[in-house]
C-alpha cells in the first residue's frame, strides 16, 4: 500500500524523469499541448476570418457604403485615422504602410487608443489592398481588426468602395434583364 497513490487525489503528484509511470512535467504538458492545438487554432482563425471577409464584400456590394456603420466609435475612429495617418491612401494600400518598422511604430499607439472601445481590437483579420478588388490571396493582406476598422470606415466614408457596389448593382441589373 505504501507506493499507490490515495484515493480521491484530485491534484497530480509531481513525477521525475525516472519515474517508471512516465509523467512529464508542466512545461512539456503545457508545449505539447499547445503543439496539438496551434493547428486548430490557426484553422479556426483562418476560418472565421475568411468568413468575416465574406460577409463583409458582401455587404459593401449590397449595401451603399457611404450608409454603413462598422462600430459605435466610427466617428471617432475616422477622426482619430486621419489625424494620424493624414497623407494615408486608403484606396490601394502598400503593405509597407501597415507592416514596416516604421508604420508599426505609429500604428501601435492609434491601435491601444482603441482598447476596451473596440470589441477584439487587436484581433487579426483580412484586409483588402486595392479596394476596387474582391478578396483574393494577392489581395489580401493580414492586420489587426482597429486598422481593418479604420482603413474600412475611411474607404466608406471617401467613396473608395463604391465601386465594389457600384459593380455589383450593374451585375444584378444584367442578371434581371437576362432572367
Amino acid at each position: 500500500m505504501g507506493s499507490e497513490e490515495p484515493q480521491g487525489e484530485k491534484t497530480p503528484r509531481k513525477r521525475g524523469r525516472g519515474d517508471p509511470r512516465g509523467a512529464v512535467c508542466p512545461q512539456e504538458v503545457s508545449q505539447v499541448s499547445l503543439a496539438r492545438v496551434q493547428p486548430r487554432v490557426e484553422l479556426a482563425w483562418a476560418m472565421k476570418a475568411h468568413q468575416h471577409a465574406h460577409v463583409y464584400f458582401n455587404l459593401i456590394s449590397s449595401v451603399d457604403p457611404k450608409f454603413l456603420k462598422l462600430t459605435k466609435a466610427d466617428d471617432r475612429i475616422y477622426e482619430e485615422f486621419r489625424q494620424t495617418f493624414r497623407e494615408l491612401r486608403v484606396d490601394v494600400l502598400d503593405p509597407e504602410e501597415l507592416k514596416s518598422e516604421p508604420a508599426k511604430a505609429k500604428w501601435r499607439p492609434f491601435c491601444l487608443a482603441f482598447e476596451g472601445l473596440v470589441e477584439d481590437f487587436n484581433f487579426g483579420t483580412l484586409l483588402r489592398l486595392d479596394s476596387r478588388r474582391e478578396y483574393s490571396e494577392e489581395n489580401t493582406i493580414f492586420a489587426t481588426r482597429i486598422q481593418f476598422f479604420a482603413i474600412e470606415i475611411a474607404r466608406n466614408r471617401e467613396g473608395c468602395n463604391d465601386h465594389v457596389y457600384g459593380r455589383a448593382r450593374e451585375t444584378a441589373a444584367q442578371e434581371g434583364k437576362s432572367g
